[in-house]
């Protein structure tokens, strides 16, 4: 196209020349001819009048062409130097394919601009217009090169930092300086993402894409496992654990981890927006026709965290974002232990954690100083969850003694049906949000390399639940003498229980260049769905009721439990929630920089954790929800977690773990001070299940 709009302005110029030319030479041409025809009889006077006139135009004539001849040739020299520039350049943008077909546009806009302007220098007729026209058509196409030349330059500069930016990933770590410190587990950072921060492994359109994950391979033994699970459940969870503790040995994959982090582009240098997709193979166990036999190693991938992310850089010290999706909440999971057993991770064993649906909002406030103080509260409303496990059917049965007292006995079936259908629909039906929020205060406590900052924080939720009774549920009254119907008519249209539930948590992390402590303590009420108060939600408080009877909520997860007060009106019992607290200290151990290991060395990557963890529920709420009485005890009342966890990273991408841990569980006797509970068939009151896991991990 290039070559084409030069050989356009050396045809113009051509052109100029000709006609410049053919009227000089008419002119000339003509004059002797008009002094025969008219001027014969004229004096010779007059002849050397005419031919000094015609000399003198033929002399303004050629000046003229000369400069319009320089004028051009300076012109065309200008875009021959154009034309080398923008070659050099097409060159250039050859070498990154994604702005290819930006360059050929530009450039074929300027081949077009060029050839309007050749087309219009033309369309002169008149000797006296042609140089305007042609200065003016050559003036127009130099500026659209140099447009042109402008705009494949930034295309050019923008292409080659995509490619530096795409170069990166491959790019291999960077070797430490100094073996860092433990760093504590922050699920949650309180840093704002950097604008383009991220390092891409993928551009798709201007969005940003990072893969990244692990495959954890890992074998573990359990010296008591009554319910068959590759991870440490509470104990006292089965009723009983066969003839012996019930060891087991289990070697898994399913800890796998795949996700995405991701950055899209904003015009604004103070907005930042970005989002990460997680998922793992936790699921359940396949039951399809073609893995029914190989069930045990079949795991569903199942989503972790879906969120996006937008950063507003308000002022220089000022960071105020909003998220939305499905992240980690910010009761109980600013803090965790960093255990190798991850399926669990110390669920109900001291580890308050969940990722839940969620709006939030936050602000983080650099305050300065020496410490460089930073200070963030947050506020969420997150999906009300509760926890709880929906039946399909309830099934009944009943005695009657010979005083003509009948008992009966409704057991809830746990079914699969309702809760893949729907999950669980106790906290949806209360209709509110779950409302959550936490404050943290961050300062470099040791300011030595490697050493990243402490936090002290505070987080708390607020909830509700409601279980609702359809009027077809209401149940009948037993009681001799009474009428059967004495609730359904008390009750026609059915009946709405409801319950709250509540939770504050105190943190800290303390990393020093010697060790960092983490340590938390929890406190609140209906904590089962944050795994916490020792998988217990709720309770019927029926103390002073007679002729009581259970109704099965709608989504059959709960029983309520109707009765006559000492009035003689029927009632429902009120649901309280099950307090529980609990908490957990660890300390980690930077071996390897305390004897001074090569950071570029093999062992450099050596770490140690001591920690202990408690999960208990209210011990007078356990007895009501449990129905402690005269002759049945029950667990777990508490469960604690004392373990060492050793790492040992072999490179950036590679780290083994090994982990032993004592998980022991507590149940209470009944009022006769018996227990009732077992393990291995004989009744006892303590659970105990050594654990020991050992595998590696490779990231990517």
């Amino acid at each position: 196209m290039r070559h084409s709009f030069r050989s356009s302005v050396l045809s113009v110029v051509a052109t100029v020349l000709l006609l410049a030319s053919a009227f000089v030479t008419s002119s000339v041409a003509a004059t002797p001819a008009q002094g025969d025809d008219q001027t014969a009889n004229k004096s010779t006077t007059a002849k050397t009048t005419h031919a000094a006139k015609s000399k003198a135009a033929s002399t303004s004539s050629s000046s003229e062409i000369r400069e319009l001849k320089d004028a051009i040739a300076a012109q065309q020299q200008q875009i021959q130097q154009l034309q080398q520039q923008i070659q050099n350049r097409d060159q250039a943008l050859q070498q990154v394919k994604q702005e290819t077909d930006q360059n050929a546009a530009d450039a074929k806009q300027a081949a077009v601009t060029a050839q309007q302007a050749a087309a219009a220098a033309t369309k002169a007729n008149e000797y006296d217009t042609q140089d305007a026209s042609a200065m003016s058509g050559l003036h127009t196409s130099v500026v659209d090169l140099e447009a042109g030349v402008k705009a494949n330059t930034a295309g050019l500069d923008a292409a080659k930092k995509s490619l530096v930016k795409l170069e990166k990933p491959y790019q291999v770590p960077a070797a430490p300086t100094v073996v860092p410190a433990i760093a504590p587990v922050r699920v949650l950072s309180l840093d704002p993402p950097k604008k383009e921060g991220l390092t891409p492994g993928i551009m798709l359109g201007g969005v940003t894409v990072t893969p990244y994950g692990f495959v954890k391979a890992t074998m573990a033994y359990d010296s008591l496992d009554p319910t068959g699970d590759d991870f440490p459940r509470p104990a006292f969870t089965n009723a009983d654990t066969g003839p012996n503790n019930n060891p087991e040995f289990h070697v898994k994959a399913r800890a796998t981890r795949v996700g995405s982090r991701f950055e899209w582009p904003d015009a604004s240098k103070n907005i930042t927006i970005t989002g990460q997709i997680e998922a793992d193979f936790e699921g359940n166990f396949s039951r399809a026709d073609n893995r029914n036999v190989s069930s045990i190693r079949s795991n569903a991938l199942q989503l972790r965290l879906a969120y996006g992310r937008i950063d507003w850089n308000v002022r220089p010290n000022t960071d105020i974002f909003f998220e939305g999706g499905q992240d980690w909440t910010i009761f109980g999971s600013s803090a965790l232990m960093n255990l190798f057993e991850t399926t669990f991770y110390g669920a109900y064993w001291g580890n308050l954690y969940e990722r839940s649906p969620q709006f939030r909002l936050g602000l983080v406030q650099k305050l300065g100083g020496s410490r460089n103080w930073r200070l963030s509260p947050e506020f969420a409303i997150m999906m009300p969850s509760e926890g709880n496990l929906p039946a399909d059917a309830v099934t009944s049965s009943c005695t009657t003694t010979a005083a003509l007292t009948t008992t009966c006995t409704n057991t809830v079936v746990n079914g699969l049906g309702n809760q893949l259908g729907y999950g669980e629909r106790q906290g949806a039906d209360y209709a509110k949000p779950q409302l959550e929020s936490r404050v943290v205060l961050q300062f470099q406590l040791d300011k030595a390399p490697g050493v990243v900052p402490a936090q002290i924080l505070w987080s708390g939720f607020y909830t509700g639940r409601q279980a609702t009774v359809l009027a077809s549920a209401v149940p009948l009254d037993a009681a001799v003498g009474a009428d059967p119907k004495f609730y359904q008519k008390a009750f026609p249209r059915g009946v709405d229980n409801t319950s709250n539930g509540y939770g504050n948590q105190l943190a800290v992390s303390l990393p020093t260049r010697w060790f960092t402590v983490v340590a938390s303590g929890y406190e609140g009420a209906d904590l089962r769905f944050f795994f916490a108060g020792e998988t217990l939600s709720n309770y019927n408080q029926a103390g002073g009721l007679v002729a009581t009877a259970d109704g099965f909520s709608v989504d059959r997860s709960s029983t309520v439990v109707f009765g006559t007060n000492a009035a003689g009106q029927a009632v429902v019992a009120p649901q309280r929630s099950v307090r529980g607290y609990g908490g957990f200290v660890q300390v980690g151990l930077p071996l390897s920089r305390w004897f001074n290991a090569d950071p570029k060395g093999r062992n450099a990557g050596w770490q140690a954790y001591v920690e202990y963890g408690i999960d208990a529920a209210n011990a007078n709420d356990f007895r009501l929800a449990k129905g402690i009485s005269t002759t049945a005890g029950g667990g777990p009342i508490k469960d604690t977690l004392k373990g060492v966890t050793v790492f040992y990273k072999m490179n950036p991408w590679v780290q083994f773990g090994f982990e032993e841990g004592k998980y022991q569980g507590f149940a209470l006797p009944n009022k006769a001070g018996i227990c009732t509970t077992k393990v291995a068939g004989l009744p006892t009151c303590t659970s105990t299940d050594w654990r020991s896991e050992f595998g590696p991990i490779f990231t990517f």
